[in-house]
């Protein structure tokens, strides 16, 4: 079998990619590919709607992958404009293309939108740092792509905007007090797991995701002040070189989905093991 690729489609624009690397993260194309490399040892190629016309090689296509992930995004999906269609687009030729299709955050409002559903600014307002009490629907807890988790958890996050109405196909995976946070959605000829929170961040990636948001983080009073968000920042680099704290544990409320890196992982995983390699067997 050859090696399997994934298009990974960043859905940033350019100045954010900038402006995480500047606090001390990861472009988000980049930082997404290196996690699914380093759970499967796929190939990933990274395109960048939000920056312009995706052109492929020439004699490449979808049909030359065998999975597609969408990262997160700074963006909002209702305010329209070129640079958010043209990745709605691109979802849309991903379903039909019947690509295993994967998407965090950004990702999973962007294939809800391609589908026919709709995305709103979440009346109960951001959730950050951790999405908390993630609870499993009975339709989660026999789902492949969740295999490995709790019945509850937590989960690194960062948004402001959540899933007002879901299109036709979908299954509701799991959810928690500030709506959605995982589904499965069929439509077309493809099928899109997806999730609310960020599977592929690490704690050093939030740390830098936190400094990018601090004047909006404390303008919502999200910290009370820079010297908290700043104590937030430290706890967690402690739990980059330490997740199983128990300090830190303890003052955050996390479990093993958090503490435990194949558990945090599980859904990238499950989708590289269980999605994507069979199709790249297929296509060979």
């Amino acid at each position: 079998m050859s090696q399997p690729r994934v298009l990974v489609i960043d859905g940033n624009r350019a100045a954010t990619r900038e402006q995480q690397v500047a606090a001390g993260g990861q472009p988000s194309g980049e930082g997404y590919a290196q996690v699914l490399q380093s759970l499967a040892g796929v190939s990933c190629d990274i395109v960048r709607p939000a920056d312009g016309e995706v052109r492929f090689a020439a004699g490449a296509g979808l049909g030359s992958y065998d999975g597609a992930a969408i990262t997160g995004s700074a963006l909002n999906i209702y305010d329209g404009g070129a640079h958010i269609e043209r990745q709605i687009e691109l979802a849309r030729a991903v379903f039909a293309a019947g690509l295993p299709f994967f998407g965090s955050c950004w990702g999973m409002q962007v294939a809800v939108s391609a589908a026919g559903g709709r995305v709103r600014r979440n009346p109960l307002g951001r959730e950050f740092g951790f999405a908390r009490r993630i609870e499993l629907a009975e339709a989660g807890r026999q789902h492949p792509m969740l295999r490995g988790k709790p019945a509850v958890f937590e989960a690194l996050t960062v948004h402001r905007d959540d899933i007002e109405q879901l299109p036709a196909g979908v299954v509701a995976l799991a959810s928690n007090d500030m709506g959605v946070q995982a589904i499965e959605l069929r439509h077309g000829a493809g099928t899109f797991w997806g999730v609310q929170y960020h599977p592929e961040f690490s704690f050093n990636e939030l740390a830098a995701t936190t400094l990018r948001y601090a004047a909006v983080l404390l303008e919502e009073r999200l910290f009370a002040d820079r010297a908290e968000l700043e104590v937030f920042v430290t706890d967690l680099h402690t739990l980059m070189r330490d997740p199983r704290d128990r300090r830190l544990a303890w003052k955050h409320g996390l479990g093993a989905g958090l503490q435990d890196e194949s558990c945090k992982l599980a859904e990238l995983r499950n989708w590289l093991q269980l999605q994507v390699l069979p199709h790249a067997r297929q296509r060979t």
